[in-house]
């Protein structure tokens, strides 16, 4: 009996229409991106040997065929828009159209095969998008208060009533986060034991759990690097140049970077840890980093051991 060939492919995601290739040549496909459309997907696939689907992340508009393909059984997974494009960079494809970037991502299916990731559940998603929700009004009434400081008359109290608006659905946003969880105990007790912890309360106890997953199934140094906090080597030759960090998920960052902040002056540990570190003449943004580094490896044990308890009590 003939083997069958095993293809990768690639689909480019945009808010109306996806662009899907096998191989980085020959015919892209279009299809709307709808139900329709990902059914005529799942339609195409059927009876394929498919080793992986890649995908661009693109705002959201990628996740319901995401979920379509895992649901399905297919090995689907989105990558970050900055990896596929230095890869296109890499293979000389500067250019940039629907049908190139579909190309590019089939062969960066083939040849890099990225790990297929479990998408969160719907209760884990839904807290997500109100952690994101959040924050945007955060931003928002942080650039209103920066406004009313240059406006004045009618205009600054439109202003002032504006910002007396955005904090009430902070607050009623923050009030109903935790109703999310309450159908979720797995999810609930990581929250909780995070929630325990000194310079860490309620909302960014939800985005560590909810934006970082990963927390307490990777190593000290793979959790740092997926943060953005690990100081990554830049040497070439004779030349050692300075560490810095670099990329990562911005939205953890910036909750970790306010909790240790706290914890620089509450907990026992990081405290003891900062003030060495400032003691020793580093500068105190420097030792806030590693701070945060020494927090989150702190946090990434205790999630690993609760995940390891529930796990023999599950036995």
């Amino acid at each position: 009996m003939e083997e069958k060939e095993t293809i990768f492919a690639g689909i480019d995601v945009g808010k109306y229409n996806v662009d899907m290739a096998f191989g980085g040549q020959g015919e892209v496909k279009r299809f709307k991106n709808d139900d329709d459309g990902i059914g005529q997907i799942l339609g195409l696939l059927k009876g394929r040997q498919v080793g992986r689907i890649v995908l661009e992340a693109s705002g959201g508009y990628q996740r319901q065929l995401l979920a379509a393909l895992l649901g399905a059984g297919w090995p689907a997974v989105a990558v970050n828009p900055r990896q596929a494009r230095d890869f296109a960079k890499a293979l000389g494809r500067l250019e940039k159209t629907d049908k190139v970037d579909a190309h590019v991502l089939a062969l960066f299916a083939e040849k890099i095969r990225p790990p297929v990731r479990a998408l969160p559940d719907e209760t884990l998603q839904a807290v997500v998008d109100w952690l994101t929700r959040r924050r945007q009004l955060v931003e928002i009434l942080v650039a209103e208060k920066n406004r009313s400081h240059q406006a004045q008359g009618a205009v600054r109290r439109d202003i002032e009533q504006h910002i007396d608006w955005l904090k009430k659905r902070i607050h009623d946003n923050e009030r109903d986060l935790p109703k999310l969880l309450a159908d979720c105990p797995a999810w609930n007790a990581r929250v909780q034991l995070l929630d325990d912890q000194k310079g860490i309360g309620r909302v960014s106890a939800l985005t560590l759990v909810a934006c970082l997953p990963e927390l307490g199934t990777l190593s000290r140094k793979g959790i740092a690097k997926l943060v953005g906090i690990a100081p990554l080597s830049r040497d070439s030759g004779t030349l050692r140049g300075k560490r810095c960090c670099w990329g990562g998920r911005s939205a953890v960052r910036a909750c970790l970077y306010m909790v240790t902040l706290v914890a620089s002056r509450h907990h026992p540990v990081i405290r003891d840890f900062y003030e060495r570190l400032v003691a020793r003449g580093k500068l105190k943004m420097v030792a806030i980093v590693a701070a945060m580094r020494k927090y989150l490896t702190i946090l990434n044990a205790l999630t690993r051991d609760h995940l390891k308890a529930i796990a023999v009590q599950a036995k």
